[in-house]
């Protein structure tokens, strides 16, 4: 009786509905890199960066199928960290896991700064950090209530993205129809093809697959959702379904209508071309709205965060033997990791306060490194489901990775690609360089720590 109870205190609740894992993936994926980074990516690739977003969006789509059908395969998994341990060892699992979590975190980190100086649009004499650290609490107090409070809150802050994106859209469709007049012509489906598809060449066309892939960090968030949805035999497969597809929509839907309204030349790569674009219609408040849409996409990234990095802790320390674990993997009344979300704040709050006193560029330097492991965290994900289809010898469930195992080395092939082109830029190499130094010291810490228990 006492272990059917204890069992039952370790399970999560399962309180998220579909339309919440579909714009929890879907919101975490369409961030600030498209409001703001979208003129840099554009300017780097030219037209080709819709080709760039397209090969990219398929594979993210693979890579979800490859995640869907090994969370199917067993929905007592609390995060897809326990697959890659039972595939690919407990030490692959431990590496992956706190680098997971730790990638997470650095976001966190990111996008509270980014919406501390969101906020000083409006109010100007506050700190960044003082604004940063209320935007933390509130969302901890969402996140403390009930996993659906979490979900409720993501999806509108998901909606409020969409809308704008529509907005775009929908504004380029009006302006190239009547062939609106612009500062630097007329919008028109010509803009497109100015200066040819591939304006800066191969070397520009590659180079943006950095910025592209790391476009959709943070799809693979259905993975940390699938132990508390409701029905994820249902929901799971359908969010994954429609979420790529969805995501390849609006980011090519936006950076069409972009350049079809400028040439790709004129748009600005220091200034949101979401902006541009309203103010060109006349929107005079259109940096007011952009600072608006730019702070909700800020915070739905830090609220993502907060669960993703809470849900990962009371993974990792789910079957954990000390006094820590079994604190970090207790679950409220409303079976919610409270000590592990509150913990993972306690780290955001703490290296908030840090980045005071830390220059910029070792903070950029940081974030790097944690944007760059998502490389080796979703080549674990192919790996563990190569070993998961090998170990299942032929038989294939209802929701399968299609073209397995071509589909898996295809990916494989394509985020090593992406690490390739890491090299060819000094800073994303000494990210690259950064993010292995840290995988073989994780490698080291918990090689360390199983002599240390084998010599017990």
């Amino acid at each position: 009786m006492n272990e059917k109870k204890q069992q039952g205190e370790k399970e999560l609740s399962r309180g998220l509905k579909g339309r919440h894992v579909q714009l929890i993936a879907l919101g975490g994926t369409i961030g600030t890199g498209l409001f703001l980074g979208a003129g840099q990516s554009i300017h780097l690739a030219g037209p080709s960066i819709i080709l760039a977003y397209l090969i990219t969006g398929i594979m993210c789509f693979l890579l979800m199928r490859a995640l869907g059908e090994l969370l199917l395969s067993d929905l007592k998994a609390h995060s897809f960290i326990e697959f890659i341990s039972k595939y690919l060892g407990e030490t692959w699992g431990f590496i992956t896991g706190w680098t997971y979590w730790v990638c997470w975190l650095t976001i966190a980190m990111a996008e509270l700064t980014a919406s501390g100086l969101y906020l000083q649009f409006w109010f100007p004499h506050l700190p960044a950090w003082v604004t940063g650290l209320v935007i933390l609490l509130v969302l901890l107090m969402i996140n403390s209530i009930t996993v659906r409070a979490f979900g409720e809150t993501e999806f509108w802050f998901a909606i409020i993205k969409i809308v704008a994106i529509i907005g775009l859209i929908l504004a380029g469709i009006y302006m190239v129809s009547v062939g609106f007049k612009t500062p630097v012509g007329h919008a028109e489906i010509g803009n497109l093809f100015k200066g040819g598809f591939l304006a800066n060449g191969a070397k520009g066309f590659f180079l943006s697959f950095q910025m592209v892939l790391f476009s959709f960090v943070g799809i693979e968030m259905v993975g940390m959702t699938a132990s508390e949805t409701q029905d994820p035999t249902q929901i799971i497969p359908k969010a994954i379904d429609d979420i790529p597809f969805r995501v390849i929509l609006f980011y090519l839907g936006s950076l069409l209508a972009l350049m079809c309204i400028y040439p790709w030349q004129y748009i600005s790569p220091n200034q949101s071309p979401f902006v541009q674009v309203f103010s060109a219609i006349g929107i005079k408040s259109a940096a007011v709205i952009i600072n608006f849409v730019v702070l909700t996409a800020a915070v739905s990234a830090c609220n993502s965060s907060l669960f993703t990095t809470g849900r990962m802790l009371f993974s990792l320390t789910y079957r954990g033997e000390s006094k820590i674990s079994h604190k970090l993997s207790k679950l409220s009344r409303t079976q919610v990791p409270g000590n592990a979300v509150r913990f993972s704040a306690v780290v955001i709050a703490a290296s908030l306060l840090l980045n005071l006193f830390m220059p910029g560029h070792v903070f950029t330097f940081i974030s790097s490194i944690a944007t760059t492991c998502f490389l080796f965290i979703w080549g674990s994900i192919m790996l563990a489901h190569l070993k998961f289809r090998r170990a299942q010898k032929g038989k294939v469930g209802k929701f399968s990775l299609p073209f397995s195992p071509y589909s898996d080395y295809l990916v494989l092939l394509f985020l090593i690609g992406v690490g390739i082109v890491l090299v060819l830029k000094t800073e994303t190499l000494i990210a690259l360089i950064g993010s292995i130094i840290w995988l073989i010291a994780l490698w080291a810490f918990h090689s360390l720590k199983s002599r240390k228990k084998d010599t017990i």
